[in-house]
Parts: C-alpha cells; sequence; structure tokens
C-alpha cells in the first residue's frame, strides 16, 4: 500500500512539474514567436520586391554561397553551442561558451588559410569569379559562429526576448540592404553583402545580453574548467560536429549539384523555392528549437517523460502542417509567377514537391533535439551519412536520366521517406527509455519495502 501511495505520489510531483514546464514553455515560446514572426513577415512582404530586383541566376549564386557557408558554419563552434544548454550550474555553461568561442577562432583560422592558399576552387565551387565573395565568406563565417553562440547563451539564460529581437533586426537589415543594392543592380554579390551584414547586425544585439552576463560571472572561467567542459562534453565535437556537416552537405548538395548538373537559373529557382516556403515555416521552427531545447533539457535533467513532450510536439507540428501543404502543393505553381513575377514560373513548381519534403521536416524538429538531449549524436550521425549518400544518388541519377523538375520531385520524396524514419526510430527510443524508467522507480520501491 505504501508502495502504491508512493508511486501516486511521484506520479503527482511529475503532473504538478509537467503543468508549471508547458506554462512557462507557451509564454517563452511566444515571446520568441513575437519577433521571428515579425521579421518572417518583413521577410514574405518584401520578397516580392526582392525578387523583382535580382534574377534566378543571382539566387543560383547566393544559393551556391549559402551551401558552402552551411557546410562551415555547421562545425564552426564544434556544436558546443548546442552544449551550453547541459550543464545544471550557470557557471559551467559559461566555460562551455568559451569552449565554443574558441572554437570559433579555430575555424575561422583555418578557413582563411584556405582561401589564401585555394582561393581559385573555393571561387569556381561557388561559380564567380569576384574575389569579394572569399572576403565575405571569411566574415560571414566569424559572425555565424559567433551569433550560434551568443544565440545558445541567451537561450540559456531564457533572454527570448532578446533572440526574437535579433530575428527582427536581422530580417530589417537584410531586405533593406537587398532593396538598396537590388536597385543598384549589384546583382549576386548584393545578395551576399546584404545578408552578412545583416547577420552583423543580428549579433551584436545578442552579444550585449553575454557581456552583461560575463561581467557578473569573469571570474568562474578559468582555463582548467574550459579544459574540463571540453571534456566533458567531447560527445558533441567527435559526433555531433560530423552529423551536422553532414546534414549541412545533404542541404546545400541540390544547389550545387543542379547548378552543376543544369545551370545556375535552375539551381537559383529551387534555392528561392526553398526560401520562400522556409520563411512561415521558420516561423514556429526557429523558437521552437530555442525554447523546446531548453524545456526538454531541463525536464530531462529532472527525470521528468520526455516521450510524452515528444509525442505532443510531433503530433502538434504535423497537424499544424498538413493543411498548408495541401494548399502550396495545389496551388504553388499558379501563385509563384503572380506574386514574385513571370521569371519565378519554374520555382512556383519545385515548390510544389519540395512541400512534401519540407512538411515532414519541419515535423521532425523535436527528434532531432531530443536525440541530442538523450546523447544519441553517434546514431544520428550514422543516420546523416544515410541521408548524404541517398541524397547525392538520387540528384546524380536525376541529372543521367531526368529532367530537372523529375529530378527535384524524386529528391523530395527520398527526403520525406528518411525523416520519417527519424521521428519513428527517435520516438520508440524514448519509448523504451521510458519503460526502462518506470521499471527501475518500481524496482526501487520494491527494495524500500
Amino acid at each position: 500500500m505504501s508502495s502504491l501511495l508512493h508511486k501516486s505520489g511521484i506520479q503527482d510531483n511529475f503532473k504538478v512539474v509537467g503543468g508549471l514546464l508547458r506554462s512557462h514553455f507557451v509564454r517563452d515560446l511566444s515571446t520568441v514567436m513575437l519577433g521571428t514572426g515579425a521579421a518572417q513577415l518583413v521577410s514574405f512582404l518584401l520578397s516580392p520586391v526582392v525578387s523583382r530586383l535580382f534574377t534566378p541566376s543571382d539566387f543560383g549564386v547566393y544559393g551556391s554561397f549559402n551551401s558552402v557557408l552551411g557546410v562551415i558554419t555547421a562545425a564552426v563552434t564544434l556544436q558546443y553551442c548546442q552544449a551550453i544548454m547541459l550543464p545544471k550550474q550557470k557557471e559551467d555553461a559559461l566555460n562551455v561558451w568559451f569552449v565554443a568561442g574558441l572554437s570559433v577562432g579555430l575555424i575561422s583560422l583555418l578557413c582563411l588559410l584556405a582561401v589564401i592558399i585555394f582561393p581559385t576552387m573555393i571561387l569556381n565551387l561557388i561559380d564567380v569569379e569576384n574575389p569579394w565573395f572569399l572576403v565575405f565568406l571569411l566574415i560571414a563565417v566569424l559572425v555565424s559562429g559567433l551569433n550560434l553562440a551568443f544565440q545558445a547563451w541567451c537561450v540559456r539564460v531564457k533572454d527570448f526576448k532578446r533572440t526574437s529581437a535579433s530575428q527582427v533586426y536581422r530580417a530589417l537589415s537584410a531586405e533593406g540592404l537587398w532593396i538598396g543594392l537590388g536597385l543598384a543592380r549589384t546583382g549576386a554579390i548584393g545578395l551576399v553583402a546584404g545578408i552578412v551584414l545583416a547577420n552583423v547586425v543580428a549579433t551584436f544585439n545578442l552579444f550585449r545580453r553575454w557581456l552583461t552576463d560575463m561581467q557578473a560571472l569573469r571570474f568562474a572561467v578559468n582555463w582548467r574548467k574550459i579544459k574540463d567542459m571540453a571534456y566533458e562534453y567531447r560527445d558533441f565535437p567527435l559526433y555531433s560536429t560530423p552529423q551536422n556537416v553532414m546534414n549541412a552537405v545533404s542541404q546545400g548538395l541540390p544547389v550545387l549539384l543542379l547548378a552543376n548538373f543544369y545551370g545556375a537559373e535552375v539551381a537559383g529557382s529551387y534555392a528561392f523555392a526553398v526560401k520562400i516556403l522556409g520563411t512561415p515555416l521558420r516561423f514556429v521552427l526557429t523558437p521552437l528549437r530555442q525554447v523546446l531545447f531548453q524545456r526538454a533539457s531541463e525536464l530531462y535533467n529532472q527525470g521528468g517523460n520526455l516521450y510524452s513532450l515528444f509525442l505532443k510536439m510531433t503530433g502538434g507540428l504535423f497537424l499544424l502542417i498538413v493543411i498548408p501543404a495541401l494548399l502550396v502543393f495545389a496551388g504553388a505553381p499558379l501563385v509563384f509567377p503572380w506574386i514574385f513575377g513571370e521569371a519565378w514560373i519554374e520555382g512556383g513548381v519545385y515548390a510544389r514537391w519540395l512541400i512534401i519534403w519540407l512538411a515532414v521536416g519541419f515535423c521532425n524538429v523535436p527528434a532531432v533535439l531530443f536525440a541530442r538531449i538523450v546523447r544519441k549524436q553517434k546514431h544520428i550521425f550514422m543516420y546523416e551519412i544515410v541521408v548524404l549518400i541517398s541524397r547525392a544518388l538520387v540528384l546524380m541519377f536525376g541529372a543521367a536520366v531526368l529532367s530537372a523538375q523529375h529530378t527535384v520531385m524524386a529528391f523530395s520524396i527520398v527526403g520525406s521517406i528518411l525523416n520519417t524514419f527519424l521521428i519513428v526510430w527517435i520516438g520508440l527510443n524514448l519509448r523504451h527509455k521510458k519503460r526502462v524508467s518506470v521499471l527501475d522507480i518500481g524496482k526501487s520501491q520494491d527494495l524500500d519495502l
């Protein structure tokens, strides 16, 4: 009897904690969504203007630049920025931040050496001749790395208003610069310069919050602790970083290969379609990643039920995306040229098929985040290898025997299947952990008797 009462008390405590987490979760999520929503609204409303100032070929080069940058950025903090959430003590988290910051400096120096030694190879990869792209690439690597580290710190300390404001600053700066540089007919270099400078503005806003905390906790930072934290969370650079790089290569591969096989215009249409579809998706996913990762990490440290939270979040995302996805599939080929101009007819066709992949990817965000919390980086790394190989094979096969439209279609379907597998696998893993936890509690109750 006492065992049952004790077990019931534990369950009641978890319910209370869960209720508190949900209330804070909704509040924090709303805060970030407000800023992200404003940023995405600005981006979406000004997209018809930007699309008429730059050509699909310009967006093809911009997409190639972002693909190269994305791969480097995936490794720039060695994923220690994700580990900032995990220490229970704020002082330890600050030392983890310095591990991430040192990683940014190291990777940026390696990029500088690569640009000095292999400038032509990098320019050929982006498919440009203007050396200014190399300058902006170096700036972008450094700023993107610092942005990730500062943003992770703000999330750690629950300063979601700051992260929201940064999203708005980035959107306003980028769109304003794009319009001005577009009117000046700067072409692809204008798209690149605009987003790099906008990221500088957003990063400076995050830096101000970090500086305040750094001044208060500076005596807690020392080399011994930094080395201890680097070793404690070594699975992030060992497994999470290669996995993240694999994912970035997978994301950037379509633009680079489509440009190589079909030309910059096709790659630009693909990149623009992904950008437009990603705008409303980021309205939900950007705040969700920040708030859910922080809350889930907190719940996990308290011994709470991650499986239940995973089911609610994944199911909620599915219900949220299914109707918009059907509308995009039905109407994108008609809507794109009407809103963005006749040059983007092909982009609308690509958007119809890409929404299949992006919609399932929208639902797998809890799976990716929870996999990191339960330290499944090694398994996710293996999964990303399969994803990369599958995408490369689809694109190369399509280039050999299919049209550009059919290649994008096949790429999207394969991507949706792989994302579905990840969601199911992580869900089963979390359910197993829940059962093991319940059994352990039951055994401990028996021992007490």
